[in-house]
């Protein structure tokens, strides 16, 4: 990475004796001294000038909005964080990015909406209690007051008077109540499944949740178990939010493309293979083509057949267990050996007539599909490895176009090609064969196409203590009913005493069970609490509204909604992202919202890198943001992280680039308390300017509109910044011999302070006051360039003779082409190709160069 240092020439650092000594000096603007480069500026003492700063934006409630219908609003959100204790970096990193964008939003006029709140349910906070034998209630609580006052200490224009916290029934409730009338409308139910079970968690995780076969938090190896649990039935919107992706030009390419893989829609064709027997064995397949390559018919351990067979069979009964112990989600599924169990069953293929065996598989899911596949070794790589496992027949039936056979010999040929081997649609391509296939099952009564999807419906059910309660009650029958809104919220009790990991929401008879009703029945209250995701997928819209203690939501949202820039890391690009999409779908079909969407645009902000590796506590190669503040101050911490890398790029920590931050802005501090009041009365008359100042004003006018474009439209703030710092360095260079120069260098500081002040807000703010600026910089409107000050007085032109440069000339910006002409033929080095030779022609790209063709 490039810093400071190594971006801009700086003259050498020097220091102060006072300075040296790291004395605690007030930067008192009485004390400012002349621009004398044998005196030295006060020093620049970040604590004090940032404490003053933020004393000044609180007392004037400056980030405080409120809805205004004549404006033009803009609705900022950084993803909350969890309170996990201390910010790290990657925090800084991402709520600077928000905090500069709010800002220079909030400059160009706009109502501009920057909250703040906690992601506070969840596992973290609950082992954490274990582990410290602390309540989780009173330890995350802890941690937010400290958070809270750290991302205070970095000045980010949030409006605190939103701030919400998920883990306080004054939210929860509301989901609560949301939750029941989403099970009313028939859009959540309860099923017995198989799931992802953490050992060490002791909870259910979504597949996402799943890496590389073991839990995202604890690591340990995750196992299959069938209990009930609540599902929202998110499939029903897959269509649409599959769809919607294309009404998203503000969202990365690749993060719209994780969620349509993720959605995964696909055409194909569901059919039934007879078992004599038993009930016909369902499949989906999208490659109808490969159908009569089938050797064998793959059921999931939980398939009903399996479990049948398991009721005679021990040694299937066995298997089952084996497969219980493997995760479900995909990642675990791809790397795992291909194994099976023949059960003893023939399936008859439905157009062929050949009978197959069946297997159970330890690599098909009841989850995903049907519970059953068909085995076609020669065109799917798993089902090939699964065939030279169990000597399973491999029979290509698909070849490349233009050869004669596929070939199998080491691998499945999975592309499309020509049937062969196919009896009646042999000859046929892909599109072909799969009308004709599907119609011949159809005209059979065994099949019919379907449209199917990847996604599934999404589990919201955590057996842990540190989470949201389900609000739902059962009878004696199990049978369950929703709590009646005037009992909501289910309050979480929060004096618990955990013994190991099990939830004690479960141990606790005072909250599950409840008095038996009028009728004598007896009800007990679910005791899973919700998926944490469940929490984060509706924050934004009650940040509107947050005060509303009757209502969820109300026409506030529909004033804010939808978020008009969102900033977070990829990593949630299906997590998060797909859910609040999803969420957000659920709140408009109630009658909550109006938009579609709930993010227009998102930004996705690389990693932090510290020698050439992610961050993190396990490779001991963390960088304390605190320590940065207390040694630099906030505005340092801010600026490095703006300027090392744009923001969609990993960053390469670097403690050089910290200290070129900082001496940069002890530059800039110097430039202003030594000039600024020798500018104090002068006046700028363009008329009067000599060239070396209209040069001046116009690299001002020319910095403003870079910054803008940098900013506004390309969110590139390391090279917005290094813009500034070179308007800077020419300011420092600028003589102060006359009334013009004082006012050209008192325009160009009050530039560079509107322009850095997103970023920079606190030296900006303060800088803003030196130079007797009414009212606050961030009610300031962001400068705007002079279109007739951004063109150079000259311009500079390659003059060649026969296609060789031979000169380069100075001529004004606007000068007529014959005076061009007879400049470039002027020109010394020119005369000495051209003389004693007829000119042919001139060639003339006008700004660019002269070409004389000459002989």
């Amino acid at each position: 990475m490039i810093g400071f240092a190594q971006a801009i020439q700086y003259a050498p650092r020097t220091m102060s004796t006072q300075d040296k000594a790291g004395a605690q000096q007030p930067a008192a603007q009485a004390t400012i001294t002349p621009r004398d480069p044998a005196q030295n500026a006060p020093p620049y003492h970040a604590e004090k000038v940032e404490a003053a700063v933020q004393a000044r934006w609180q007392e004037a409630r400056a980030f405080e909005v409120r809805e205004d219908p004549d404006r033009e609003k803009f609705y900022c959100l950084s993803m909350f964080p969890y309170p996990s204790g201390r910010l790290h970096i990657g925090h800084v990193r991402n709520y600077t990015i928000g905090d500069a964008i709010s800002r220079y939003q909030r400059m160009l006029g706009k109502n501009v909406l920057q909250p703040m709140g906690w992601d506070a349910f969840g596992l973290p906070a609950e082992n954490a209690a274990i582990e410290n034998q602390r309540n989780p209630a009173d330890w995350t609580r802890e941690n937010i007051a400290y958070m809270r006052t750290q991302l205070q200490r970095l000045g980010y224009a949030y409006d605190w008077s939103r701030e919400l916290s998920t883990c306080d029934p004054d939210y929860y409730r509301w989901e609560q109540w949301f939750f029941t009338r989403l099970y009313e409308r028939g859009l959540v139910y309860r099923k017995t499944t198989v799931v992802n079970w953490d050992p060490v968690d002791q909870t259910v995780l979504a597949n996402e949740q799943v890496v590389d076969g073991r839990g995202w938090r604890s690591g340990a190896p995750v196992q299959r178990r069938e209990i009930p649990q609540w599902f929202l039935k998110i499939t029903d919107y897959a269509e649409e939010l599959l769809a919607d992706l294309q009404d998203l030009p503000g969202w990365p390419e690749a993060v719209r493309t994780m969620q349509a893989n993720w959605i995964g829609r696909s055409e194909g064709v569901e059919f039934d293979f007879q078992v004599p027997g038993h009930e016909p064995l369902r499949v989906y397949t999208t490659r109808p083509d490969t159908i009569m390559g089938v050797s064998g018919c793959l059921v999931a351990a939980e398939h009903p057949l399996a479990i049948a067979r398991a009721a005679e069979d021990p040694g299937v009964r066995a298997f089952i267990a084996e497969c219980r112990k493997t995760a479900t989600s995909e990642a675990a599924i791809e790397t795992m050996k291909r194994r099976g169990l023949a059960l003893g069953l023939e399936a008859v293929h439905p157009i062929s007539g050949a009978r197959l065996p069946v297997f159970c598989a330890n690599f098909v899911l009841m989850a995903y599909g049907t519970g059953a596949v068909m085995a076609v070794p020669a065109h799917d790589q798993r089902d090939y490895e699964f065939a030279c496992n169990h000597d399973l027949p491999i029979l290509p039936v698909v070849r490349p176009p233009g050869q004669d056979a596929a070939d199998v010999s080491r691998a499945a040929f999975t592309g499309h090609g020509v049937c062969y081997n196919s009896g009646p649609f042999d000859g046929l391509d892909f599109d072909a064969a799969f009308a004709a296939i599907c119609q011949r099952l159809e005209d059979c009564a065994s099949g019919q196409r379907r449209i199917n999807y990847r996604l599934r419906d999404w589990g919201i059910s955590r057996q842990r203590y540190w989470g949201c309660p389900i609000p739902m009650l059962y009878d004696e029958h199990d049978a369950p009913r929703p709590v009646v809104e005037q009992d909501l919220p289910v309050h979480l009790p929060e004096e618990v005493t955990f013994t190991g990991v099990r939830s004690p929401l479960k141990n606790m008879p005072g909250f599950s069970e409840l008095p038996p009703a009028q009728s004598g029945a007896r009800l007990r209250r679910e005791t899973d609490t919700f998926d944490t995701f469940f929490e984060s997928s509706w924050y934004y819209a009650r940040f509107c509204c947050p005060d509303n203690d009757q209502a969820m939501l109300d026409g506030r949202a529909n004033y804010w909604l939808p978020v008009d820039q969102y900033v977070g890391g990829v990593e949630h690009a299906v997590l998060h992202l797909l859910y609040a999409r999803f969420f957000h779908k659920l709140l408009r079909d109630t009658g909550l919202v109006q938009c579609d969407e709930p993010f227009s645009r998102l930004l996705t902000q690389g990693m932090v890198l510290k020698d050439g590796s992610k961050m993190s506590k396990s490779r001991g190669n963390t960088v304390d943001p605190q320590q940065l503040i207390d040694r630099y101050g906030a505005d340092t911490v801010r600026l490095f992280v703006m300027f090392a890398a744009p923001p969609e790029q990993s960053l390469e920590w670097s403690d050089a680039g910290v200290q070129g931050a900082h001496r940069f802005l002890k530059r800039l501090w110097r430039l202003a308390c030594t000039s600024i009041p020798q500018c104090a009365d002068a006046s700028l008359d363009g008329a009067s300017l000599s060239r070396a100042q209209r040069d001046l004003q116009r690299r001002i006018h020319q910095t403003i509109s870079k910054v803008d474009d940098d900013v506004g439209r390309r969110n590139k703030f390391n090279t917005a910044i290094s813009a500034v710092s070179e308007l800077v360095n020419a300011l420092r260079a600028a003589p102060l011999q006359n009334d013009g120069d004082r006012a050209l260098l008192r325009e160009g500081l009050r530039t560079s302070c509107l322009l850095l002040a997103p970023i920079v807000p606190h030296i900006a703010e303060h800088i803003w006051g030196l130079l007797g600026e009414k009212g606050l910089i961030v009610n300031a409107a962001w400068p705007r360039s002079d279109p007739s000050l951004l063109r150079s007085e000259e311009q500079a032109i390659v003059v060649q003779v026969n296609g060789k440069v031979r000169a380069r000339i100075t001529v004004p910006a606007v000068i007529a082409q014959p005076e061009l002409e007879a400049s470039a033929l002027a020109a010394a080095n020119v005369q000495r190709f051209i003389a004693d030779r007829e000119i042919r022609k001139i060639v003339v790209v006008p700004g660019v160069l002269v070409n004389i063709v000459a002989r």
